[in-house]
C-alpha cells in the first residue's frame, strides 16, 4: 500500500515521528509475526524541496512527482499550536500548493487523513466541507469559526467520513496510524498498539480543559466562572441568564456558535471536570463528591462519567 506522508514546513515533531513509527513498526511485525497485511510503502513528500521541522530538524522529502500514486495521504500537524499565528500560517504559499495537490488526492478518490492542527489545513482547502472530523481540542472554537460547514464532533479523538479520516489532539497521530493499519489488518493493528503499549482513547473529553475553552467568548467566560461558583446545587438557565445580564436565547446561542454545546451540556463538562479532580485528589466518598458538583447521589454521578469519559 502506497502512503504519502505530506510534509509541511513547521512540521509537529512528534505527530510525524509517531505516524512513521507505527507504519514501520508494523512492517515489521507482519513480516516478524507472520500476519497477512499489505506492506506500507511510505514516501516522505514535500511541496517545496527543503522542509524542516517545528524544531529546526531537516526532512528529507521528495517531490510530490516523484512520489508512486497514492493509496493514502497523511498530513501531520504543523507546529502553530495557537489561533493567531495558525491563521497566519494557513495564509502560507506551501500550505496553498498543499490544499491543491489534496484536493487532486480527494478528487482521484484516495484516502486522506490529518492529525491535530492538519485537520485546520483540509478544513481550510474545503475538503472536509459536509464532512463528519474531529480535531485539536484547544482549537475547537476557532475551528467552529473559520469552518461553519464541517460537522466537527471535537469529543472523539477518531472521525472517519467517507474517504476522509480526522484525528484529534497532538499524539492523537498513533490513533490515525493505527486507524489505517486496522482498515487492512485488525490483528496487526493490536499488535503495533501493545508493542508500543497505547492504550485506547475513544474521546478527547477527558483531556479537555473547560476554562481553556470558555475564554474564547467574554459571556462565556462569564457564564463559566459563575457556573463554577454555583456548581455545589442545582442551577437553572433563567438565574444564570440573570445574573449575567443576558437572556437564556443569547446564552444558549453563543455556546452553541463558539463550543457547539447547550449550557445543561457544558454544566454538566464542569461538574464531570471538579468530580474527576475530586476523585483523584481527596479522600470523598463518590456520594459525597456527588454532592459537591450538585447532584443528589453517587448513582447520578457515576452515569455522568461514564457518558463524559467512557469510563466508571
Amino acid at each position: 500500500m502506497n502512503v504519502t506522508v505530506l510534509v509541511l514546513d513547521g512540521a509537529f515533531d512528534s505527530g510525524l515521528a509517531t505516524v512513521l513509527d507505527a507504519l514501520s513498526t508494523a512492517n515489521e511485525l507482519a513480516q516478524m509475526c507472520g500476519v497477512a497485511a499489505p506492506r506500507f510503502e511510505v514516501a516522505l513528500a514535500g511541496v517545496r524541496p527543503e522542509v524542516r521541522s517545528a524544531l529546526g530538524m531537516r526532512v528529507p522529502v521528495r517531490p510530490l512527482a516523484d512520489c508512486p500514486p497514492p493509496d493514502c495521504v497523511i498530513l501531520p500537524a504543523v507546529g502553530p499550536k495557537m489561533p493567531e499565528p495558525l491563521v497566519e500560517a494557513l495564509g502560507r504559499p506551501d500550505i496553498a500548493d498543499a490544499i491543491a495537490y489534496l484536493r487532486q488526492c480527494q478528487a482521484a478518490g484516495v484516502q486522506i487523513g490529518a492529525a491535530c492542527i492538519g485537520t485546520f489545513v483540509l478544513a481550510e482547502g474545503g475538503l472536509l466541507d459536509g464532512h463528519d472530523a474531529t480535531t485539536t481540542w484547544w482549537l475547537v472554537p476557532l475551528f467552529r469559526q473559520r469552518y461553519p460547514r464541517v460537522r466537527l464532533d471535537p469529543q472523539r479523538i477518531l472521525v472517519p467520513s467517507g474517504r476522509l479520516v480526522t484525528a484529534g489532539a497532538a499524539l492523537s497521530h498513533i490513533d490515525l496510524a493505527l486507524w489505517l493499519i486496522r482498515q487492512h489488518s485488525p490483528e496487526l493493528a493490536a499488535l503495533v498498539a501493545r508493542y508500543l503499549i497505547v492504550d485506547a482513547r475513544p474521546s478527547q473529553s477527558a483531556y479537555m480543559i473547560a476554562d481553556h475553552l470558555a475564554h474564547a467568548d467574554p459571556l462565556i467566560e462569564r457564564f463559566d466562572r459563575w457556573t463554577r461558583e454555583h456548581l455545589h446545587r442545582p442551577i437553572s438557565l433563567d438565574e444564570a441568564a440573570r445574573a449575567l445580564a443576558t437572556s437564556k436565547r443569547t446564552l444558549s446561542r453563543r455556546l452553541a456558535e463558539v463550543l457547539g454545546k447547550t449550557p445543561l451540556g457544558y454544566i454538566q463538562d464542569l461538574r464531570a471536570e471538579r468530580a474527576v479532580h475530586l476523585l483523584k485528589t481527596s479522600a470523598h466518598s463518590v456520594d459525597r463528591i456527588a454532592e459537591l458538583v450538585g447532584y443528589a447521589d453517587g448513582v447520578t454521578l457515576r452515569a455522568l462519567l461514564r457518558r463524559r469519559l467512557g469510563v466508571g
